[in-house]
């Protein structure tokens, strides 16, 4: 509840709306749902597969990002 308010903040202040914030490690879940209404995309629980992070990132760009 640190970090990633600040650079949501930061990406903002810049016009970064096409840049994706995603993490995840041991994260309560009250704070998930406030980072995500913040802006963060989806935040990864322990455990999460390697294969779903990259799906979800691929997934994201090829939803908000131009090419």
């Amino acid at each position: 509840m640190t970090v990633f308010p600040k650079i949501m903040q930061l990406l903002k202040e810049k016009n970064m709306n096409d840049v994706l914030l995603t993490g995840g490690g041991i994260i309560p879940e009250d704070d998930m749902k406030t980072l995500n209404d913040l802006g963060t995309g989806k935040l990864f629980a322990p455990g999460t597969t390697t294969s779903e992070i990259a799906a979800y990132i691929k997934n994201w760009v090829k939803e908000n990002r131009n090419f």
